[in-house]
């Protein structure tokens, strides 16, 4: 996901069902086929181990940030968090996932929002912040062989000395990434199992085996290296080149490969994976994508893992890539989630694999279009995932998908080897329904009979079939989730809580800078407990952070609103805060965010203005505001027109509002500086 990339999905047209009514006619039955299958193209297919097996699987998996992913899910009432949980990794429920990537916070803005960094300062370390070490725990605690990877997408800007790059003292930023895998061992228990890089960015080679170097150092030699996140060269080729840095790097992760891989990826002999794909709109055409890509980059591309940005949608949906997640669970108020399609795509996958089996050696393409795979734990056991999605309905947001056709076939199966006993084969199914809207999702049929080690199967177009001798296999019926509902209309926080279960309040969505839970120890008694923002110096960036930091909450399509907060500059002479409302952007579209902004300023200045970056001027003016003191600030939005109040009294009037016309509320600062806020609430 380029942030210069287009957020907007590719237009998906759908091509009329060819074959609509025809029958799904498999032959469940002892016999041979059933007649009818004979017009129908029909191909055979061999599955045999005796000539050895293929490369060894590692795993589905999906990444939670890159960023802030999350933020929502964390605030979910019980029951129904558990419930999500457990769709997400509870082993043979439903997605069942084998990989769990996140990311390492950075303080900087990483897609949908920043994710706090472990070490916001150079002489500051604290393990509790975000949610990811709660998101690890979870995920472990119902899957402990559950593997784990952290990759950082940004870094405090005190790991660049004053430079927007991480590697001009890759000692430090050595000792910073190991710090987080010792850091969640030690407070948390957890056993990080991968590495990476630089999400996305450049490489140093020098960087990575000191990284090695460390780790080892620190008795860390099961952590695994992943290189580079980003494309296949090039890495492929650097490794080649450089055996030193050959013999550091564990598996070469490439980002988006489109099921394709290159010579010189091959060459390395090294694991290859896609170690961030997927990232569509999770409707139908999605779960066809992800269909298609979790069999075919291994058909086409040799990958052994795949693993989806991201897990699960818990982010406004108005951020970029709104619902690009395996499920939807963005309404903690409501209690409201979405068990989507790409969840049972998964599970055909998921739960009759384990990392470890291997892939058998065939060509796993179906002559009449689609692909299978089939894996091995090499005790007899047996998996095939069988897809045959057509080309409209299984686009990705990238790269884009050269046309193919895939048309009605018979495909027949001959097992032999150590599967030529095999009498019997459990079969899951679903159809992904594109015009009738009717989509059959992870169905078991009857078992398929293996008549003198072959059977045949009618394949229709956009279904997925699982074939496996595991007599595993469940499709969790958990009660409905609540209804939807929108963001409470009248919403108040006083931050007012001694233990907090996670670092940042609530909703508020962090878009630069984080804002944190503060105990202010020096306070007579009315702000003890407040919300901080505590980046004080610009990261090492991903995207295009803004200059001022940000925190978004509410509901988009907000049009009239009161937003009050009471407000506390810290930073002498240029400090300044803000309150917002109708803000229209986040993510990597933060520098170009517009709303009704109201700032007042430690020099005693206000200002009112359109837009983040406080260049489009409404109205200006001396309020009489002093740093270290307490103000009360409101702002008021009806229809086109604008005022706000300091302390209760009428500071501005008549402000006209043209754009935007809708918009969440938000609160921040003028610069990367120190500023809390109490009190807040909207209507």
């Amino acid at each position: 996901r380029d942030a210069v990339g287009s957020a907007e999905r590719a237009g998906m047209g759908s091509a009329s069902l060819l074959w609509g009514c025809l029958l799904l006619i498999c032959s469940w039955g002892l016999g041979p086929p059933g007649v009818g299958a004979a017009a129908l193209s029909a191909a055979p297919y061999v599955l045999d181990d005796m000539d050895g097996l293929g490369r060894e699987f590692d795993g589905i998996g999906a990444i939670s940030g890159g960023g802030a992913t999350s933020r929502l899910l964390v605030n979910y009432q019980e029951p129904y968090r558990s419930q999500i949980l457990d769709y997400l990794f509870k082993p043979n429920f439903g997605a069942s996932l084998h990989i769990l990537k996140v990311e390492i916070g950075g303080d900087g803005q990483s897609t949908d929002g920043t994710e706090p960094s472990h070490m916001h300062y150079e002489n500051d370390e604290n393990y509790f912040r975000g949610y990811e070490w709660w998101l690890m725990k979870e995920a472990k605690k119902r899957n402990p062989k559950i593997k784990l990877i952290g990759l950082p997408w940004t870094f405090p800007g005190w790991i660049g000395r004053g430079e927007n790059w991480p590697y001009d003292y890759p000692d430090v930023t050595a000792y910073y990434v190991v710090s987080w895998i010792l850091g969640a061992k030690q407070y948390h228990d957890l056993d990080i199992d991968y590495i990476g890089i630089w999400n996305e960015r450049a490489f140093s080679s020098k960087y990575i085996k000191l990284l090695r170097y460390t780790l080892d150092k620190h008795s860390l030699q099961q952590v695994r290296i992943i290189a580079s996140d980003r494309l296949w060269e090039p890495i492929s080729f650097v490794l080649l080149l450089d055996s030193e840095l050959h013999g550091v790097v564990d598996v070469i992760g490439a980002h988006y490969p489109g099921t394709k891989t290159v010579p010189n990826a091959l060459l390395t002999k090294k694991k290859l994976w896609s170690s961030e794909d997927y990232s569509t709109f999770n409707d139908e055409v999605g779960a066809g994508c992800w269909a298609r890509i979790l069999n075919q980059n291994y058909v086409n591309g040799n990958m052994t893992s795949t693993i989806a940005w991201n897990l699960v949608a818990s982010y406004y949906e108005e951020l970029p890539f709104g619902r690009c997640a395996l499920m939807t669970a963005q309404e903690p108020w409501s209690g409201h989630y979405k068990v989507e399609a790409p969840i049972w795509i998964t599970a055909h996958t998921t739960q009759f694999t384990q990392p470890g089996w291997s892939y058998l050696q065939v060509d796993g393409h179906l002559e009449g279009g689609g692909s299978f795979v089939a894996l091995t734990d090499g005790l007899g056991n047996l998996t095939i995932i069988i897809e045959t999605m057509t080309h409209n309905h299984s686009q990705c947001i990238r790269p884009p998908l050269p046309h193919f056709s895939v048309t009605p076939q018979t495909a027949t199966f001959y097992l032999k080897g150590s599967f030529y006993m095999v009498e019997t084969l459990q079969v899951w199914h679903s159809r992904l329904g594109f015009e009738s809207g009717n989509s059959s999702l992870f169905q078991q049929l009857n078992p398929i009979k293996v008549w003198k080690g072959s059977f045949s199967l009618d394949l229709n177009i956009d279904e997925v079939y699982t074939l496996t001798t595991l007599q595993i296999g469940r499709k969790c019926g958990c009660p409905e989730p609540p209804p939807p509902q929108p963001f409470p209309s009248n919403y108040k926080d006083d931050f007012n809580i001694r233990n907090p279960p996670f670092s940042e309040a609530p909703n508020f969505a962090d878009q630069t800078g984080v804002f944190e839970y503060f105990v202010n120890a020096s306070d007579p008694g009315d702000h003890v407990f407040t919300l901080r923002q505590v980046v004080v110096q610009r990261p090492i960036t991903w995207a295009s952070d803004a200059d001022q930091t940000i925190s978004l909450i509410g509901n988009f399509k907000w049009v009239n609103m009161t937003v009050t907060c009471d407000i506390y500059i810290e930073k002498q002479r240029d400090g300044g805060v803000f309150i917002a409302g109708r803000v229209d952007n986040g993510g990597i579209y933060v520098r170009r965010t517009k709303g009704v902004f109201f700032w007042v300023f430690a020099d005693g200045t206000y200002r009112v203005t359109s837009d983040l970056a406080g260049e489009e001027i409404l109205m200006k003016g001396l309020s009489g505001v002093r740093d270290n003191t307490w103000h009360t600030l409101t702002l008021n939005i009806q229809g086109t027109s604008a005022w706000g109040l300091l302390n209760g009294y009428l500071l501005w009037e008549n402000v006209t509002i043209s754009k935007p016309s809708t918009g969440w509320a938000a609160i921040g600062t003028r610069s990367f500086e120190f500023a809390q806020f109490d009190n807040f609430h909207v209507e």
